[in-house]
This record gives structure tokens, C-alpha cells and sequence, in this order.
């Protein structure tokens, strides 16, 4: 089987539609989504039809946690409040219905899927979990999880004596059995130095990775995010 892997859409229908023309050549049995199919982006309506359009099974983010829970939406700061109060303006009930009901993990074929960090949060970062937490969960027995959240590539691994981590870039690579956490990048909003969207490719039977980076439409997307009064914030970072 191969897996599908988004994360982080946010709202970029432009960043959005690229990975489906990418994708669209390509034998891919599912797609997962890791959350956050809104938020910054200033087409979040037009996201959430096109991932259930495709039959994406998503799980959570932390955006749509905030916008379907008052409480949640506090922990943002003053700038996100507002870009969510902005995105929730802009999705039909029908799509706050679907955003509601979305699970905050996923398990298939034999890997987690999760927004922020195994087994089920959708806040924390990889970024924030200490060496001593990841050898916990490792501990566990679950080989292979993906999350999102940070908007960067990586992989945090277990080599039998410590905790390894990498950075991922364009690139084909073999898991090995050994339990490992790999971040999927960002779709709409990468944040790692490149700005094209990112996508993972998971053969379920090679246990392949590959690691798609996709161009699009950058300026349409600043516009869009200007013209529908969003933090400029949201579209200069999109560079």
C-alpha cells in the first residue's frame, strides 16, 4: 500500500491543489492528513471540501480544535485569535460540523498519525519533548508515528542506546524497524527554509519514505490572504 501523507494545509488551496496534480500520476492507495487543514490560509472552506473530496481520513490540529472550542482558542495569541475568528467566518456549518468530529489520532496500517505528539495531543510540538519523554514512548512498541504541528521535517529515531534526530529534506529513505517519529513537514505553511509544499509517500510493504516537495503558486496565495484582511504576518512568512 502506499500512504499519502499531508499535514498542516492551512488554508492553501493553491499549495493544496500542487499536491494533487503531483500527486495525481502516482499509485497512492490513501491519504492521511495530520491536521490543521485550516488556519493562516485564506481559503479554509475551500480546503476542507477538497481533502473530503479526495477521501483524505484526517485527524485534529490544534487550529480546528480552536475553532470548535472556545476554550482552546484562548491559548492563542492575540495575532491567531484573530486569523481564527477570520477562518471560522469563512467555513460553512457543514464543515465546522466535519472539523468537530475529527478523531485526535489515527491508527493504520500499522502507524499513528497524530498532529502534535503520540499518542493523542494536538498541542505539543516535537520540538518540546525531551529526550527522556521520547524513550518513554518508544518503550511503548509502537515502531512508526507522524505528526505535524512544527511546520518542519524531521525524524526522531531510537538507535538501541539513545535518541537520534535529523532533519529531512528532499529525499528516498528506509526505515529500518527501529521506532521512529517523522514530522511531515507543511503543505500550505513550511517552515523550514524551503517554501514549497511537503508531502511524505509511505510504502507500507518496502517501508520506503520519500520525502515530495512541490511548487506553486506563492503570489495568488499572498493576495488571497491580504485581500481577505488576515495578518500580513500570514503572507510575508509564506516567502
Amino acid at each position: 500500500m502506499l500512504v499519502a501523507i499531508l499535514s498542516d494545509i492551512h488554508g492553501n488551496i493553491e499549495a493544496l491543489d500542487a499536491v494533487w496534480q503531483d500527486m495525481a500520476p502516482l499509485p497512492v492507495d490513501q491519504i492521511v492528513s495530520l491536521g490543521d487543514v485550516v488556519g493562516y490560509g485564506p481559503n479554509p472552506e475551500e480546503a476542507v471540501i477538497s481533502v473530503r473530496e479526495h477521501d483524505v481520513v484526517c485527524c485534529m490540529g490544534n487550529h480546528e480544535l480552536g475553532i470548535v472550542n472556545a476554550t482552546e482558542r484562548a491559548w492563542f495569541n492575540s495575532t491567531a485569535q484573530k486569523g481564527l475568528g477570520l477562518t471560522a467566518s469563512l467555513l460553512s456549518s457543514e464543515s465546522l460540523r466535519y472539523i468537530g468530529s475529527l478523531p485526535r489520532f489515527l491508527c493504520h496500517a500499522g502507524a499513528r498519525f497524530v498532529h502534535g505528539f503520540p499518542p493523542d495531543s494536538v498541542t505539543t510540538y516535537l520540538f518540546q519533548v525531551d529526550d527522556a519523554a521520547l524513550e518513554r514512548w518508544f518503550a511503548q512498541g509502537e515502531a512508526l508515528t507522524f505528526v505535524g504541528h512544527t511546520h518542519e521535517l524531521g525524524l526522531v529515531g531510537w538507535n538501541g542506546t539513545e535518541v537520534v534526530r535529523r532533519d529531512l529534506g528532499r529525499e528516498r529513505f528506509m526505515l529500518d524497524g527501529s521506532p521512529c517519529v517523522i514530522n511531515a513537514g507543511s503543505v500550505g505553511q513550511p517552515r523550514d527554509g524551503n517554501n514549497n509544499a511537503k508531502y511524505l509517500l509511505w510504502n507500507t510493504q518496502t517501508d520506503l519514505i520519500e520525502v515530495r516537495f512541490v511548487p506553486y503558486d506563492i503570489e495568488r496565495t499572498v493576495a488571497k490572504i491580504r485581500e481577505r484582511g488576515f495578518p500580513d504576518y500570514y503572507a510575508t512568512r509564506l516567502w
